[in-house]
């Protein structure tokens, strides 16, 4: 890859993803406790058992070594008298016994831990995506959906292990080694201090990769999360990296990613791993320190070749927590960077937000006020200036004007999709802000232009205007909107299986599923917002006078530039940079000769070239 190539990849990198950062916060204790919240529903079912189970199974992992002590001072070497064959099969026999005991205790305790690991796993992520899903447009606008999808999916994901066997297994680990070092202290102090000595210095060393693994684990998943970014991107916009024969630059693109993100997984890995030689360096030097002064006590008569085998038995069970407990912590550190991602999407505040005062809004009439709205989509760039438009119940009223000029707008300042930053929007007199956005949305329609299919049957996508709707009424909805017999020429009708965004339908195919989808809900105010762009002008004929009826009684908005769509309007607004230059019927407009005028004479110059 060239230098300039890698310099406009990593520049558009930068741009795609600047809102994916690492979260440079210190490890947040409250946070952790804040995580292990999702696990309080199920305190009382299950954690006493785990508990129990984990308490038995450290109890008989800390009894064997003691009990093979036992056997070599009374049975294979003792101090007095001859050696006891009958001593060692007790012994053995009751080793046997322990380990039996915690196979069962170790066995139920991952049974009741994955099951409580996945339940909270569960909750977490119905939480988040509950949360997502209330966010407003402004937060998706400035993120790509590649980025969301790594939150719940992957983030999400890297705290099962946390959940399932981490937490349980850290308890476990901590209570071993109290017990260990206690046993060893109490048999022997100078031996035992001798061997704890190097402890601290592991510990010295292992703090000091603490923050760089935590940091180095954050920035793959922010990697992680680019790549799926890039994977969605590329999906979506496939058609025209084909159309453009622009495969190879699209695969460097993602080579480039997926490059980066390896490097980024190797130097975490990496640190993670030195973990692994901490421990074993410090196990060799205890290990030797344990035998050379052990011997020395030997001799001395201070301690039994039992004891020293004992000691040697609880040094292998010490070393082996302290290695998971140095594995924990890299899984801590990585469930921490997920969690914090997840957080901050779970913290995150909706922009366009109910007040705490809100009420339904009742059924309404559909009388609907722009009153001087200003609203702006970044600052300082108004997208409108000083809207004022007052439209009676069962007006149809047309929007038109040049691309930018603040028609899709006002529509998503209407559906309350955005909040203007000055102004209002009243609905029969009431201004929008001070209902719940449910009863607001669920008396307006929407059609858009880019109409989105979902993946299940034509008969789903038609009722997921109305989720109680008959399949009469999706029926009904399908013919006013002439679409029915489209759907019946269907392999299987109504029952057609589509895929995402309704790949086996043509384009005009979709946008009548979105009207009989809008008009299955009954709205009372109507947004067509493009809504006829992708249908041939056969198909458009067909559906003109089904309009008429659909929009009879209703107050309706058409975001529209044909003008059979528009021509029999209630009224004609034209907008301009934000602004309404003209507003009348089409005759007014026509005579009165200006920016109306001009846009239908281009048209027709367009039609007629």
């Amino acid at each position: 890859m060239s230098e300039q190539q890698s310099a406009r990849n990593d520049k558009r990198e930068r741009f795609i993803y600047k809102d994916d950062d690492v979260i440079e916060k210190p490890f947040n204790w409250a946070q952790l406790a804040r995580l292990f919240t999702y696990m309080k529903p199920y305190s009382k079912q299950m954690i006493p058992i785990v508990l129990v189970m984990m308490v038995l199974g450290t109890a008989t992992r800390l009894a064997i070594p003691a009990l093979i002590i036992l056997a070599i001072d009374e049975a294979i070497a003792p101090k007095v008298g001859e050696p006891s064959l009958s001593k060692l099969y007790m012994y053995a026999g009751l080793m046997i016994a322990l380990y039996i005991i915690q196979w069962a205790a170790n066995t139920f305790r991952i049974k009741y831990t994955n099951l409580i690991g996945q339940r909270v796993i569960y909750d977490l992520r119905k939480d988040l995506f509950r949360h997502i899903q209330k966010l407003s447009f402004r937060f998706f606008d400035k993120r790509p959906a590649g980025s969301v999808l790594v939150r719940v999916t992957n983030d999400v994901n890297a705290l099962q292990d946390l959940f399932t066997n981490g937490v349980v297994n850290l308890l476990m680990d901590c209570v071993q080694l109290v017990g260990i070092v206690v046993i060893l202290l109490l048999w022997n102090f100078k031996l035992g201090l001798a061997i704890m000595v190097t402890v601290p210095l592991m510990f010295v060393v292992s703090t000091a990769l603490r923050k760089r693994i935590r940091f180095a684990w954050q920035d793959v998943r922010m990697k992680q999360s680019r790549i799926n970014a890039h994977l969605n991107e590329s999906i979506q916009g496939m058609r025209v990296t084909q159309a453009y024969t622009q495969e190879k630059a699209n695969f460097k693109f993602f080579n480039h990613v997926n490059n980066i993100n390896i490097k980024a997984w190797n130097r975490a890995s990496a640190m993670n791993q030195a973990f692994g030689p901490i421990i074993e360096v410090t196990s060799a030097i205890g290990t030797l320190i344990l035998f050379w002064y052990g011997s020395h006590l030997i001799q001395t008569g201070a301690i039994t070749v039992g004891l020293l085998v004992g000691f040697a038995n609880y040094i292998g069970n010490f070393w082996d927590p302290i290695n998971r407990l140095g594995q924990m912590y890299a899984q801590l550190l990585i469930a921490m960077a997920s969690s914090e991602r997840i957080f901050e999407f779970i913290d995150e505040k909706p922009t366009v937000a109910e007040l705490p005062d809100a009420r339904p809004l009742p059924a309404i009439r559909g009388d609907v006020s722009f009153e001087n709205l200003v609203f702006e989509y970044e600052k300082g760039r108004p997208a409108l200036k000083g809207i004022n438009l007052n439209v009676k119940a069962g007006q149809t009223i047309a929007l038109v004007g040049h691309t930018g000029s603040g028609k899709s707008t006002i529509m998503n300042l209407l559906c309350r999709f955005y909040d203007p930053v000055q102004g209002a929007v009243k609905i029969d007199g009431i201004d929008i802000r001070s209902v719940t956005l449910d009863s607001v949305r669920s008396q307006v329609g929407v059609v858009l232009q880019d109409t989105f299919i979902f993946s299940g049957s034509i008969r789903d996508n038609i009722r997921f205007g109305r989720l109680d709707a008959t399949d009469d009424d999706v029926v009904q909805a399908a013919k006013a909107v002439d679409a029915h017999d489209f759907i019946m020429d269907l392999p299987d009708g109504y029952d057609t299986q589509v895929q995402e965004r309704g790949s086996v339908l043509s384009m005009g195919q979709r946008q009548l599923l979105s009207f009989a989808r809008a008009l299955i809900a009954d709205p009372r105010v109507l947004i067509l917002d493009e809504a006829t762009a992708s249908i041939d002008t056969e198909t458009e004929l067909k559906i003109q006078e089904a309009l008429k009826k659909l929009l009879m009684g209703r107050t309706s908005f058409i975001v529209a530039h044909r003008l059979s769509t528009i021509r029999n309007a209630d009224r004609i607004v034209v907008l301009d940079h934000g602004s309404i230059v003209e507003q009348g019927t089409h005759d007014e407009l026509i005579r009165h000769k200006g920016t109306y005028n001009g846009l239908i004479e281009a048209q027709y110059r367009f039609l007629t070239a």
